[in-house]
């Protein structure tokens, strides 16, 4: 179990350059493979001819033995592994040439909760960097009520036996949210709950220390879902998610379902089941029929 795990950040770029080394093949990266191979993916060297630097400084550099590392080396060895966007910042991040900094501040602006009461046929949701709820429509609340006990997404997912019936494709759930998960573990200083939960994970889900130790990066934009709901049934909706920039850190996610379908119908049943029975989830809850300023109020 290495830094990341434990709150220390002993070696994290060089973790996370091997892990990405590990996932190239030399054919992939335009180079010849001769002979038999000991080791998956590139060996050092041929990263170091790929990036334009000696073998001997990028050995140093996943090692931990070079710790400053130059924006353009950085550069040239985010394109020989062939980083993605959020791969990339996130590699420029622990090696600390890019903003680390996101805010903790979770109170919601009057602004936020009006654009989350706003959403009168999806649910609509902010999560704070440790992927927990901390405000939803009725909609929403109606949505993830059976599954997310405190808005705890990520414990749900892992922990609960349910989770696997409520996401039917609970594999990939799984693996984009330890993507981003470990993307928010990047920032400094670190969101408290961030690395505590990554600890109780991987000692308590060896599903999640496999994805974790993949050390694979992906910020959440779009995915589709299939919520196999026991109150309302199966639900198709399309999940899109979006960084608020005026508390940086937490994240809204808006789940709509295809104009006129089942989904759509369920979701308004939801709804309208949340505003009349006030299932509860531990977040504050934002609707016609609910005016909170902080927790949740009964009706």
């Amino acid at each position: 179990m290495s830094g990341a795990h434990t709150g220390a950040r002993d070696n994290e770029l060089g973790d996370f350059l091997r892990a990405q080394r590990a996932r190239i093949t030399p054919e992939a990266a335009g180079l010849r493979s001769v002979g038999s191979r000991r080791v998956t993916g590139l060996r050092r060297e041929e990263v170091a001819v790929l990036a334009g630097v000696s073998s001997d400084y990028y050995a140093r550099l996943e090692q931990g033995r070079e710790r400053a590392p130059s924006p353009q080396l950085m550069e040239a060895v985010a394109r020989a592994l062939q980083l993605g966007a959020d791969a990339r910042e996130h590699a420029f991040r622990l090696a600390r040439l890019a903003p680390t900094t996101r805010a903790t501040e979770e109170q919601l602006s009057p602004h936020l909760r009006q654009l989350l009461n706003s959403f009168s046929k999806a649910a609509a949701y902010v999560v704070n960097p440790a992927f927990r709820v901390i405000a939803a429509n009725e909609i929403a609340a109606g949505l993830i009520a059976p599954a997310h006990h405190d808005g705890k997404v990520l414990e749900y997912l892992f922990l609960d036996p349910t989770a696997p019936t409520y996401f039917v494709h609970w594999d990939d759930v799984a693996h984009a949210s330890v993507s981003g998960i470990r993307l928010s573990a990047g920032f400094s200083p670190p969101h408290p709950e961030v690395a505590a939960l990554v600890r109780r994970l991987y000692v308590r889900s060896p599903a999640f220390a496999a994805m974790w130790d993949a050390h694979e990066v992906a910020g959440l934009t779009t995915v589709h879902m299939h919520i196999r709901h026991p109150a309302v049934g199966d639900l198709e909706l399309s999940y899109q998610t979006f960084d608020v920039r005026e508390s940086p850190g937490l994240q809204l996610t808006v789940a709509s379902a295809a104009p006129g379908s089942p989904s759509e119908d369920a979701l308004a049943l939801l709804g309208a089941m949340e505003a009349t029975e006030r299932v509860g989830n531990g977040f504050p809850i934002v609707g016609p029929s609910s005016h909170v300023t902080g927790t949740q109020e009964s009706t």
